[in-house]
């Protein structure tokens, strides 16, 4: 054969086997990145207290990490059968994208709402669960289940209590939202009434201690489970670290595989943590602190992950019409929403597998009142949006009502705190009086002590990362699931 032909042939020989080794290689399969969710809920957030947390933390002008959320939507937040909802329905719409009645938790729109009853031998509320068995309603699958079947690691982070209604929607099914002993044991993998659907269990479950995770003890006051188990240990025994104080939370590994069970009790208030403004910071965590260790942990599964972060306390201080501690509280959530940002753009800078959602459950009576100046961040010697009531027009002292007398800027449509009668014979309000954070400010309609009420207006969704351009405009909150469900691929 000819000399020239020959080494042509070569040639295209040659070029023939690199592009094939090239397309090889182009053809081999990257590994899958792995896909994140961190859905933050702040208990009762509303418009109004989101408003009123921006004024006390940064001013009128300042910005929130909430603010900076690119995709924003408002959320319907009613229940399949009231108005204005409660937690339980409207975290588990959130969470399995099915509208419940009031109190029903991670069922279908089949269930009715059972109160647990009483244990005939301590007399304290019991584990006796009136749902599926006897044919009310079934479980209806959640965000947290379907990260756990898709093999990513899973946590819930809570400033409330760990069995109260927000952190329970992501991980139990009960006709009733007060059947907290239930709901303690269906996190327990292998225990009597586990939820096989966890599969080997929550990977990070932080919040406040109650009775519903230890044996009951007629001399101790919390008195624990009337069934005499002890579910820490029970955890302990699967694998758990038990974490109690920010010292051992700081201790506790974060190597792939760790899982945790955190029961804060510095409180020892009704099993939740402390507020922000009560809290002992040398003892108890912050919300931002336990957010960042939970994603140390959950972050070395390589599937990715799902955790749901709850500002819990918000709620609580808005149910005593008490402004301080909710904003207060409202203010931690926000930090911990920053310091989840910073840490997760430390290792996927541009959000582009980690979808970030913040948003609230329902909205509170809380009212901003009157044609108030500007004034600016409360600090230790301005009180802010806390303080009295001064108009814009004479701002240098405070406004009066028909009654005579001066008002605070936040009131509430009900609540503990209503005057009887004109307000002329009551004791002349002060700035000092009603920045105390033990202040609870005046509402319209009496209720009782902590019985301020629930609102029932749409609430402020925020989104940012992965997906996020699928939430706009005004949405029902059961389509925030599928959204979530789509944009992380679960």
């Amino acid at each position: 054969m000819n000399p020239k032909l020959l080494a042509a042939f070569a040639a295209t020989a040659a070029l023939f086997t690199t592009a094939c080794s090239t397309s090889d290689e182009l053809a081999a399969p990257a590994p899958a990145a792995p896909k994140n969710v961190i859905f933050f809920l702040g208990d009762g957030y509303g418009i109004v207290p989101m408003t009123a947390t921006r004024i006390y933390a940064a001013g009128e002008d300042g910005d929130l990490a909430i603010d900076t959320f690119p995709e924003t939507a408002f959320v319907k937040t009613y229940s399949l059968d009231a108005q204005v909802t409660d937690s339980a329905p409207s975290m588990a719409a959130y969470m399995t994208g099915v509208k419940t009645r009031n109190e029903v938790l991670g069922m279908n729109g089949d269930t009715f709402a059972f109160a647990p009853g009483k244990d005939a031998a301590t007399g304290v509320s019991n584990s006796v669960d009136k749902c599926p068995a006897t044919g009310n309603g079934a479980a209806a699958t959640t965000l947290l289940e379907l990260a756990a079947t898709a093999g990513r690691a899973t946590g819930v982070v809570t400033t409330a209590r760990l069995t109260h209604a927000t952190p329970a929607a992501t991980y139990a099914h009960t006709c009733h939202r007060n059947a907290e002993y239930e709901i303690a044991r269906q996190a327990v993998p292998g225990g009597a009434g586990y939820n096989a659907a966890l599969g080997a269990g929550v990977d990070v479950l932080m919040g406040g201690v109650s009775q519903y995770w230890r044996p009951y003890n007629a001399t101790t006051t919390p008195t624990g489970r009337p069934d005499g188990r002890d579910l820490v240990a029970e955890l302990q025994a699967k694998g758990y670290t038990y974490v109690n104080d920010l010292a051992t939370l700081n201790a506790a590994p974060t190597a792939a595989g760790t899982k945790v069970i955190a029961l804060f009790d510095q409180a020892k208030a009704e099993g939740h943590m402390s507020y922000e403004l009560d809290r002992d910071a040398t003892k108890e965590p912050s919300l931002a602190e336990m957010t960042t260790k939970s994603i140390d942990i959950l972050s070395k599964r390589d599937k990715g992950y799902f955790l749901m972060v709850e500002g819990g306390r918000i709620d609580h201080a808005l149910h005593g019409t008490n402004a301080a501690r909710a904003l207060g509280d409202a203010k931690a959530f926000d930090d911990a929403v920053r310091a989840a940002i910073d840490k997760v753009k430390l290792t996927d800078p541009e959000l582009k597998n980690t979808l970030i959602v913040v948003t609230a459950d329902h909205d509170h009576t809380m009212v901003m009142n009157g044609y108030a100046a500007i004034t600016g961040k409360t600090t230790a010697s301005n009180p802010g949006i806390l303080g009295l009531m001064r108009d814009y027009t004479s701002p240098a002292t405070p406004a009066l009502d028909a009654d005579g007398k001066p008002f605070t800027t936040l009131v509430f449509g009900n609540g503990e705190n209503r005057v009887a009668g004109n307000r002329s014979l009551m004791t002349t309000l002060t700035d000092a009086a009603v920045t105390d954070k033990n202040y609870h400010q005046e509402a319209v309609i009496p209720m009782g002590v902590g019985g301020e009420t629930h609102g029932g207006s749409d609430v402020f969704l925020g989104a940012m990362g992965r997906g996020a351009d699928t939430f706009h405009g005004v949405i029902d909150n059961t389509a925030v699931f599928q959204l979530v469900r789509t944009a992380v691929g679960l």
